[in-house]
């Protein structure tokens, strides 16, 4: 072990003289390698609400300003004068033993550029980091910027925030052990970006164990590098190489070339170069991340063999999710169809909207956890070809489904949370971001000019949640008249006839409920008068049922109140004035304008509506807009796409899930009228704050 600490530190101090002393590789070059490459995701920033903070000092890229160590340790004096570094409390909070408090601070300052991690209880880098995001983007650690800069410009920092207590603790030791020390590893490698080769190769320094390589590389002119520095590194036992086609982005390339090779070992990492471009400039904070917590770490990398060699029943282990992602990302997104495939593919059962997946599909497991997907016979055109979206294909599908497949098969996932140092098997991660109340958003909120709303389960929500239990009713009120037999087949009438007025738009703009039943009306040779009844006993059905979600209305109203530009804006068949009717139900009282989709003929969850929305903020001059919906594809995916800012809330349902009740109103159940009536209002109760606490 004091080999591993002196090695680690040593580690740290390189990588300090090299991060702030020497001149990095030209950042044209990484541009323009990323602008030619079509496999790797370009991932959107955080479109989360984040504290407006004025203008600063311009800050110098880290290649300008080069340091010597003993300005490390200036700073690490001092920030323990100030009681914003505590070494003793570092050590214990995330279980490391470095030779000195020196190697400890720089701990710190290599993690605390990509990862949570806090110097002391006084002082939270994640906090400092989101409300400073250009602190984040020129990859910075946030207490060493403060000292050195941020008092001065006077940027504030907070106390340590307890965001997430996980449950279920694992406490592995974190020297590797005897037991771990006897298994067959192999650790698999996609490389795009060659600069990757000897980033990785640092990353396995200080690896606790001897392991094997599978390397593939997206070009041939990558294996001489990647031979002599990866294929020769003193921790790698035995080195494959194989040169691969741009087709499958990280998973096929690994699935293709080396599944029979997998099954002959215990366990495997699987990772891959990662880019993504924020503000013009490369960052490499998700990979670092990754790479930390799943390669470089001995510390973290030891408690994961451990936990793997000491529970056979542990198939699958990565890191939370990381922490500057949408809040929003570990839900099924625009998967849902693919993922669907998938389960079908490998006999799992539907999963919930929320899931624990390993984000950027980075991974340890052991190969018989995957069994499916770890297979012979995969060939490179089972895999989409590229350009692929960003999202919604079977790749993005394909990691998230892993983490139902191992529990399938009677394993266990779990992860390391930065922030408190700890190893879970606690998957509520996933939705922790929703913690909180609306006051404590407030601020955050009101630091807009124009604020937008989605409409139902965001200001309204429905007495029995289900939006089709309007439809079952005026079924059941048709069968009692003798003209259908069963409402459940009026309901597929009902929906058919909007599906075949969206076909024959091939489905562009919107279809209003009018002609929805026209055409209905058709089907069921009824009079057009009589088919427009019809559709006012549906829309009197759902009115009837319509409840405010009280604390946002009350939100609504106050933003409105105080002087803020308030849209409503919704996807719906209704027309334009049935949904005001809806919003003066429910209490909106403060003027606004409404967007319907209807009306508009443009859809959010395509896209369109946001478009439109972006240029009428630019023609009115609204440079602060905020969106607040509970629909994550139409209320936060689509508009963060084209770099509109969002407030993404739960739907009852995920709140339903997010709080452990059992699932409920899906799939046949979802207009089974027995368990709507059962469970319905319940979950619509639930759900009517959408913050998890209140």
């Amino acid at each position: 072990m004091e080999k591993i600490i002196k090695e680690k530190s040593q580690f740290l101090k390189i990588w300090l003289r090299n991060t702030y002393g020497v001149k990095r590789k030209s950042q044209t070059q990484s541009t323009t390698q990323h602008s030619q490459e079509n496999s790797e995701k370009q991932e959107n920033p955080p479109a989360q609400v984040l504290k407006i903070v004025p203008e600063h000092i311009p800050l110098q890229e880290p290649e300008s300003m080069p340091m010597q160590e003993h300005e490390h340790e200036t700073a690490m004096r001092e920030c323990i004068e100030a009681g914003l570094f505590d070494p003793q409390w570092y050590r214990e909070t995330y279980s490391i033993d470095f030779e000195d408090d020196f190697a400890i601070f720089s701990d710190y300052l290599t993690k605390s550029r990509f990862s949570p991690v806090n110097p002391s209880p006084a002082f939270d880098s994640e906090t400092y980091l989101r409300e400073n995001i250009d602190v984040f983007h020129h990859q910075i650690s946030p207490l060493y910027h403060y000292i050195n800069n941020g008092k001065i410009e006077g940027r504030t920092h907070g106390p340590a925030i307890n965001r997430w207590s996980p449950r279920e603790i694992l406490t592995p030791e974190r020297t590797i052990g005897e037991k771990a020390k006897t298994l067959k590893i192999a650790i698999c490698l996609h490389i795009f970006y060659d600069d990757f080769i000897d980033r990785f190769a640092q990353a396995l320094d200080a690896f606790p164990v001897e392991i094997d390589l599978l390397l593939t590389l997206a070009k041939e002119e990558f294996t001489d590098h990647a031979r002599n520095t990866l294929g020769g590194h003193p921790r790698v036992n035995k080195t494959e190489i194989r040169i691969v086609p741009n087709r499958g982005r990280n998973f096929g390339p690994m699935l293709v070339e080396y599944s029979k090779e997998i099954k002959e070992y215990d366990l495997f990492c699987h990772l891959h170069s990662k880019k993504s471009l924020f503000s013009g400039k490369e960052q490499t904070q998700w990979a670092d991340y990754l790479t930390e917590y799943l390669l470089r770490d001995p510390n973290i990398i030891s408690g994961v063999l451990n936990s793997f060699a000491e529970d056979e029943k542990l198939g699958l282990y990565y890191p939370t999710t990381f922490w500057m992602m949408p809040v929003w990302v570990n839900h099924v997104t625009m998967n849902v169809p693919f993922i669907r495939e998938w389960e079908k593919a490998l006999d799992l059962p539907p999963g919930t909207e929320f899931i624990s997946y390993p984000v950027g599909g980075m991974f340890w497991a052991r190969p018989e956890a995957l069994d499916g997907v770890i297979r012979e016979g995969w060939e490179y055109d089972d895999f989409p070809s590229e350009p692929l979206p960003n999202d919604g294909s079977m790749l993005h599908a394909l990691e998230r489904v892993l983490g139902s497949l191992v529990e399938g098969k009677g394993y266990k996932q779990f992860f390391y949370y930065p922030t408190t140092g700890q190893f879970t098997t606690d998957q509520s991660y996933t939705t922790s971001s929703y913690r909180g109340t609306i006051e404590q958003h407030l601020p955050s909120i009101q630091a807009h000019a124009c604020i937008s709303f989605d409409v139902f389960d965001t200001l309204v929500r429905r007495e029995y949640t289900v939006a089709d239990y309007a439809k079952l009713k005026l079924g059941k009120h048709l069968c009692e008249q003798g003209m259908v037999d069963d409402p459940h087949d009026f309901i597929k009438l009902r929906n058919s006839a909007e599906f075949e007025l969206r076909k024959r738009a091939n489905f562009q703009g919107d279809v209003i409920i009018d002609d929805i039943y026209k055409e209905l009306g058709s089907k069921l040779g009824i009079s057009e008068a009589d088919a427009d009844g019809l559709m006012r006993k549906e829309f009197e059905l759902d009115l009837e049922m319509i409840l405010p979600k009280n604390e946002m209305v009350e939100l609504f109203n106050h933003l409105g109140s105080v002087g803020h530009k308030l849209w409503v804006i919704s996807d719906s068949y209704y027309t334009r004035e049935q949904v005001g009717l809806m919003l003066r139900k429910v209490g909106i009282a403060v003027p606004y304008r409404l967007l319907v989709s209807s009306t508009e003929q443009k859809r959010k969850d395509n896209g369109s509506m946001w478009a439109m929305i972006k240029q009428d903020l630019a023609q009115e001059g609204i440079d602060r807009h905020l969106h607040i919906g509970d629909n994550v594809v139409a209320d936060a995916q689509r508009p963060g796409d084209i770099g509109l800012t969002t407030f993404h809330i739960l739907h009852p349902m995920e709140k339903w899930q997010a709080l452990g009740f059992p699932k409920v109103l899906r799939g046949s159940d979802a207009l089974d009228e027995g368990q709507i009536l059962k469970w319905g209002k319940l979950v619509s109760q639930v759900g009517r704050n959408p913050f998890i606490g209140e």
